[in-house]
């Protein structure tokens, strides 16, 4: 799914954003004043001629800067014979381009102590690069020329194949881990949503240059795209700079191009209440559990993503504290909201031994069903605010982080919303719409997926669970 850099824990809560869009011109726009850690970062936006969207956020202070290209593509866009088509692609566009072999791409930004790496997503793809300020020229030159000038030979696509079954191999190797897609799985079903971003192994194996060549013209035009640069960066320049590129590769000019709306859908989420469990050997049994939540533009995701905190994000967290400290059924416990362009999905994580698994689950389910009737205490309510919002602060440490907020702001909303402003909206929560969104959310039929040595008896209880 990603490189092996890229960081993949799960995040506790996602948090969005709202504000007015800038006007779509050619030529910079307005700034928008964006709260910094050392006073105002400026987040600015243009629409060249074309589609193609380029957001900046300046921090002078710096002396790093981190440049992304956002494409409006993820898994969920491919169908059963294409599984898999966006993550090959993601490693295809590293193997060369006219300009510049795959040795030279990662050469060139080695040589200057930059990191390169992209990740997939279900419903994005971003590839970026972190460098000092003063290479970011050049950064910006070999991203833009991956995403533009790729060449997709079928001899690479037959080498990166291996890598990309390795990758399977791997992840199926890490239960931990694959337990989360075998939850998807069972909570959306044969859609595209509950198929696995790496696509399988015969998906893979079919895979063809002509069906990759053509996914590719089809996702990555620049009314698909989005720039993203963030640190010591002047918006002026990096929109020249990109013009550049683009007309380099004869992208479009076109000046009626609209750039594409973020990502709207209507999924029908299958009947709830399933069970599945995958029979291994390992010395404990990975547990979740989840019911249908909300989409990433719900107005109620900020009093969801306090829930989470309060629920499973933290030691101090209700379920961390009934779960392990009082109790020592299990090691790692927690719980996170994912929320995607129409539905999202509330899940609780646990490892545990295998004959325990019935109570740890029977013990979440009662703790789910006591806050979704009873909400949270003040001082968990309290708890959860601080935490939820120190910790959205502490992520945006780091220009990475912030190209990551700009970048997926713009493709996936449209706008942006000031650090403040999401921190006052996470404070605005009120008892009242937590008890409401509890209500709704934990009261929902769960389904439950669990890797591990489980017997017959004990598989058949967890259909107590899901009743």
């Amino acid at each position: 799914m990603t490189h092996p850099s890229f960081p993949t824990a799960r995040p506790t809560a996602q948090v969005g954003r709202a504000v007015a869009r800038q006007p779509l011109t050619g030529t910079p726009s307005a700034q928008t004043p964006v709260e910094g850690r050392d006073g105002v970062g400026t987040v600015r936006r243009t629409v060249l001629p074309g589609g193609l969207r380029v957001v900046t956020e300046s921090l002078p202070s710096v002396r790093s800067a981190t440049f992304g290209i956002w494409a409006h593509v993820g898994s969920r866009d491919e169908t059963p014979a294409l599984a898999g088509a966006t993550h090959c692609l993601e490693h295809l566009l590293f193997k060369g381009t006219e300009r510049r072999s795959a040795l030279d791409i990662s050469a060139s930004l080695d040589a200057v102590g930059g990191e390169m790496n992209a990740f997939t997503g279900k419903e994005f793809t971003c590839y970026y690069a972190r460098v000092l300020d003063t290479d970011l020229p050049l950064a910006i030159d070999v991203v833009c020329d991956m995403l533009t000038g790729s060449l997709i030979r079928a001899e690479d696509l037959d080498a990166e194949r291996g890598v990309i079954l390795e990758e399977i191999a791997m992840t199926e190797d890490d239960p931990g881990d694959c337990v989360h897609d075998l939850f998807a799985a069972t909570l959306f079903g044969d859609t595209p949503l509950g198929r696995p971003v790496l696509g399988t192994v015969d998906s893979v194996t079919a895979l063809t240059r002509d069906r990759l060549t053509a996914f590719h013209r089809e996702h990555y035009d620049p009314t698909r795209l989005v720039v993203a640069a963030a640190g010591n960066v002047d918006h002026d320049t990096v929109v020249q700079q990109v013009q550049a590129a683009f007309a380099r590769a004869g992208a479009s000019t076109d000046p009626e191009a609209v750039p594409l709306a973020p990502r709207a859908g209507s999924l029908h989420i299958p009947a709830q209440g399933r069970v599945e469990v995958v029979r291994r050997s390992t010395e404990q049994a990975h547990v979740v559990m989840g019911m249908p939540s909300i989409s990433r533009t719900d107005d109620r995701r900020w009093a969801l993503s306090v829930l989470s905190a309060a629920l499973g994000g933290g030691m101090s967290s209700r379920l961390f504290q009934e779960v392990r400290e009082k109790r020592g059924l299990a090691y790692a416990v927690y719980a996170y909201n994912s929320a995607f362009a129409d539905c999202g999905h509330f899940t609780v994580y646990a490892g545990c031994r295998p004959g325990q698994v019935y109570d740890v689950l029977r013990l979440c389910r009662e703790q789910l069903h006591e806050v979704a009737g009873n909400g949270l205490s003040g001082e968990e309510l309290r708890r959860a605010v601080g935490q939820l919002s120190g910790s959205t602060v502490l992520g945006l440490e780091d220009t990475g982080a912030l190209m990551h907020r700009i970048g997926k702001g713009e493709l996936c909303f449209g706008d942006q919303l000031s650090v403040d402003d999401m921190l006052g909206r996470i404070a605005a929560v009120t008892p009242d719409e937590l008890r409401e969104v509890a209500a709704d959310i934990l009261e929902r039929t769960p389904s439950v997926s669990v890797i591990g040595p489980l017997t017959d008896r004990q598989t058949a209880r967890l259909d107590r669970i899901v009743a």
